[in-house]
């Protein structure tokens, strides 16, 4: 990181704040236009993952370069609507949701996603005419752990390959119009052929209905965490890939929409978190650095064993020592264990790279911390795009009421 960069994030710490979370806007637009650019087909349709980052400012950024939305819960379709999606390039892949919240996203006009037979049942029943995906379960174990792989045989997600007749049976007895086939193994993954033998299962699906426009992928490319980082190729990967799905298209004698899902792809690589420094702590054993932020702000290297690599801002040339990073949580919160960093003094601020995807939107307010603020560098300007939580924003939901204890 240069001596400008380093200048930019410590002008908006003392901006806006610590901790806090910053994304560079540029590094976003170059990584959608590497993905989009790397699939040969006549017809290619991205939806940005959201619950990998949903900031509204975020949101707009996608909407602008084209992309449409990936949304999870009828809340996040509900913020692509706000940010000005329109309904026709939202996709809304739920699991394990209720009919109510079926029922109003069908009502908001957004594409289906149906992972199980009975709601494809009630869809059916309920909404004959309505055009919909079917997610389907490959059972293939994919993805950098457990945690993330979501398309083997014991998963929550999607319909079983081996469930295919019981949906052309649903299909044909309600006259449903399977718009789309889906799949998601998993993320973190790295090997292409991964890829290549989900789409051998799902092609042979999509040859049972004709009604079938769109065939979706979901995403999983793995990222660099570090230097030297295994990574998913995607120019390779794009290049190999569009071979299969044309000549898929070919024997079929017509052009199905190729369609990716990617969300921590597009936006990993362009976040930062800044935090700085409480507490020099030496034992015994080790020696502690404890920041003013934990798993509450930023979970991932707790919940998935995630590496993100740190720096120190404040003193970037200094002798390189060995630390232990965690937080002020009143848990076992460390982010990093044995870590080599430029000497960290007390309020010294610590940047973790990687922090743009699945981070800010797993924050909670654990210890009734509030959450940290976000911004957001575009053409060489800092912007403010959700300001720090307070106290009252956290009290705001509860309510108090008159009982005598």
């Amino acid at each position: 990181m240069d001596n400008k960069q380093i200048t930019n994030l410590q002008k908006a710490v003392r901006e806006f704040g610590s901790p806090l979370y910053i994304y560079d806007a540029s590094k976003i637009q170059e990584n959608y236009k590497q993905f989009t650019e790397a699939f040969k087909v006549e017809k290619l349709k991205v939806h940005y993952a959201c619950k990998a980052l949903n900031n509204l400012t975020i949101l707009r950024l996608f909407k602008a370069m084209g992309s449409g939305l990936d949304c999870v819960s009828i809340q996040e379709v509900q913020l692509g609507l706000t940010a000005g999606f329109s309904p026709d390039d939202i996709l809304f892949t739920p699991n394990n949701i209720s009919t109510e919240e079926y029922e109003e996203a069908i009502k908001l006009g957004v594409k289906i996603n149906v992972d199980n037979l009975i709601t494809l049942e009630y869809v059916g029943m309920n909404h004959p005419n309505l055009p919909v995906y079917i997610r389907v379960n490959p059972h293939l174990m994919a993805g950098g752990n457990q945690k993330i792989s979501v398309g083997h045989i014991d998963s929550k997600f999607g319909i079983s390959i081996h469930q295919i007749p019981h949906v052309e049976r649903i299909a044909k007895k309600f006259n449903i119009n399977v718009m789309g086939v889906h799949v998601h193994t998993g993320s973190d993954i790295l090997d292409p052929e991964i890829f290549i033998k989900a789409a051998e299962l799902v092609f042979s699906v999509v040859e049972k209905f004709d009604s079938v426009t769109h065939i979706d992928f979901g995403s999983g490319f793995k990222v660099a965490y570090k230097e030297g980082d295994l990574h998913t190729d995607i120019s390779s990967f794009g290049k190999k890939f569009s071979q299969s799905f044309n000549d898929f298209c070919e024997k079929q004698k017509r052009q199905y929409t190729l369609e990716f899902e990617p969300g921590k792809y597009m936006v990993s690589n362009a976040g930062y978190f800044v935090a700085r420094t409480n507490v020099v702590k030496q034992t015994t054993s080790c020696t502690f650095i404890g920041l003013d932020t934990g798993f509450n702000h930023f979970i991932r290297p707790m919940f998935y064993n995630a590496h993100h690599e740190i720096e120190n801002i404040s003193n970037p040339t200094g002798d390189k020592k060995i630390y232990n990073v965690v937080g002020y949580v009143c848990e076992t919160d460390s982010f990093a264990l044995d870590r080599i960093i430029p000497e960290v003094r007390k309020g010294d601020l610590l940047l973790f790279r990687n922090a743009g995807a699945y981070c800010a939107t797993m924050a909670s307010n654990y210890n009734s911390r509030p959450r940290p603020a976000e911004a957001l560098i575009h053409e060489g300007k800092l912007h403010l795009i959700r300001r720090r939580e307070t106290l009252e924003d956290i009290l705001a939901t509860q309510v108090e009421v008159e009982i005598e204890f």
